[in-house]
Parts: structure tokens; C-alpha cells; sequence
């Protein structure tokens, strides 16, 4: 039988639309690669390497951790998987490493299917399609999740985009950010509060220096556009070039990383984390944001990334 060789990440998809160039890959149905006129805005990761830190990943069927990997629901003690063992939780869901596939693909669109079936501590069938669309404002992402079971569901979701500008560091650059309130964390990462933004190193509502803050940090209450949209905005520091993430009313939470604890150090604060969220995180343990899902019903949400300054 003939082996073919394949990376990492499995088939690649690559779209485009003008100067816009993007590739999803198969593991994951992640976004591999977003670039504006040559210009990486996305920080994602090469060819032959598999992904790190998360980037370009989607994250279902909870976003961020859950503490113990432990949850209750339909009053079943569940346990999944730690994956991140060495603070005892389970991390970004379950669909990170699956193997994905397109059912549409066109120069400027393509379409990514997965079916989650019952597994040990997550016993539901959801079924997601994940829709990456190039256009005249950018890349818009959109994730539809269907309970395909005969049981309601937990859910939750959220995306994993790294963005920048092309420096070696994202300190000079000027940073844009909805939240009103921050997440107070334990040594796990796991929110006990939140807390008020005001005159704290958290608040970047009018747009400043990101400088040496350390982000890790969880979003509530996100300020938004009469549309219902909240974004992230980062700009160089004479604003000729920014990029943007939006995100659609579906997403109430937000998290900032400047890469600070990522393995590799050459990837430390190169590009800022951005990560809209449907539910905070702990939330199969929590509540805080939890859909419940009955069968045949659908969730969805929309994200999208915007550059400008590029094509000058």
C-alpha cells in the first residue's frame, strides 16, 4: 500500500480574495495562515510544524479550562481527560486534535465538518460546521454546533487566533479592548471573581501601549457597537497599520494572552492572543455562560479578523 506524506496538520485548504491569502488545515479545522497583501496579521505556524499554543484552533465544546477535568450534568458525575495535567485541568475542549473535513471549497470560502461522537466524560453527539469566508471587510469565521443526540448537552465555544504587526514584540504596539470587567484567577487559572477594569494594568478600553503588561487574562461585560459586535483593535504606534477581531453578540467573553508562559520563547509575546469565548471558563463546573443544547438545536457564533494599512 503507497504511504503519502503528509504534514502535520494534515490537507491543506487555501483561499483568496484579492490580496487576502488564508489556509485551514485539517487537524483541527484550524486557520493555519491569514496574510493581507504579504503581511502576516495572523500568527499561525509553518508547513512542517505541528500547531502550538493553541493558534488558529477552535475550541469546543468548552473554551479555556475545567478545573479537575470534573463537571455535573443531568445528574451524572462526568470526568474528561486532563489535558493540561500539570495544573489539573482539562484544557480548550475536545475537537483541537480531531481530523476535520471540507465539504465546500471555493476560491474565496471554505466549509469544515466534524462530528464529535460520545466519548469518556463528554457521552453527546454534536455535530459542527465552521465556515471560513474571504470578502471586501476581511475574514469572517463562523462556527455552527448541532446536538446530533437524543439527550440535551453542555456547550460551549470559543476560537484561539494570535494577532500581530510584523514586529519582533508586541510591546510597542497600541491596544484596543472591550472588557469592563477582568477575571480574578486562582494558581489554577480558574476564575473565583471578576472584578472592575478601572485602574487596573486590565484596562485597555482607550486605546494605550501595550509595554510590559503580562496578559493571561479573562474578559466580562464587553462593551459593543450598535450592531451587538465587540472588538480587539491593535495598531502600530502612529496608527498606519491595525488590525481588528470582532466578534458577534453570541461571544459575552474575552481573553488576552501576551505568550508569555508558551514553551517556545521565540514565540513570547510576538503576537497577542485573542479569544472569544461563549462561556467563561470552568463553565460545565460553574454555569457562568453554559448553553444547553436539546436535540436538533443549533448555537452558533461569528468572528472575523480586518486589516488596514496594508495595501499602501
Amino acid at each position: 500500500m503507497e504511504i503519502t506524506i503528509e504534514p502535520p496538520s494534515g490537507r491543506q485548504h487555501t483561499i483568496a480574495s484579492g490580496s487576502q491569502r488564508a489556509t485551514v488545515v485539517e487537524v483541527g479545522g484550524a486557520l493555519r495562515v491569514y496574510s493581507v497583501a504579504g503581511h502576516q496579521v495572523f500568527d499561525g505556524y509553518p508547513l512542517d510544524v505541528r500547531c502550538t499554543g493553541a493558534r488558529g484552533q477552535t475550541l469546543v465544546p468548552w473554551p479555556n479550562r475545567l478545573g479537575g477535568g470534573r463537571y455535573s450534568f443531568g445528574g451524572e458525575e462526568l470526568q474528561v481527560p486532563l489535558s493540561e495535567p500539570e495544573k489539573g485541568n482539562a484544557i480548550h475542549g475536545l475537537v483541537r486534535w480531531a481530523n476535520w473535513h471540507a465539504v465546500e471549497h471555493t476560491d474565496e470560502r471554505v466549509v469544515m465538518a466534524h462530528v464529535l461522537h460520545p466519548s469518556p466524560g463528554y457521552p453527546f453527539t454534536l455535530a459542527l460546521r465552521l465556515a471560513y469566508v474571504l470578502g471586501p471587510a476581511g475574514l469572517s469565521v463562523r462556527l455552527d454546533a448541532t446536538n446530533a443526540g437524543r439527550t440535551p448537552l453542555p456547550y460551549g465555544s470559543g476560537a484561539h487566533p494570535y494577532l500581530m504587526l510584523g514586529g519582533p514584540t508586541v510591546d510597542p504596539l497600541v491596544l484596543q479592548a472591550p472588557g469592563t470587567h477582568h477575571m480574578v484567577t486562582d494558581s489554577r487559572q480558574l476564575p473565583t471573581s471578576t472584578a472592575p477594569v478601572d485602574g487596573t494594568p486590565y484596562d485597555f478600553r482607550e486605546p494605550r501601549r501595550i509595554g510590559d503588561a503580562v496578559l493571561d487574562t479573562g474578559y466580562a461585560d464587553l462593551l459593543r457597537d450598535g450592531d451587538g459586535r465587540a472588538t480587539v483593535e491593535l495598531a502600530t504606534e502612529d496608527g498606519a497599520r491595525r488590525v481588528t477581531l470582532w466578534m458577534d453578540a453570541a461571544v459575552r467573553y474575552l481573553m488576552l494572552f501576551t505568550g508569555d508562559t508558551l514553551k517556545r520563547t521565540e514565540e513570547r509575546r510576538r503576537s497577542l492572543g485573542v479569544e472569544p469565548m461563549t462561556c467563561a471558563p470552568n463553565a460545565f463546573a460553574t454555569g457562568e455562560g453554559l448553553e444547553v443544547l436539546e436535540p436538533g438545536q443549533t448555537s452558533s457564533m461569528e468572528w472575523g479578523i480586518a486589516a488596514a494599512g496594508f495595501d499602501a
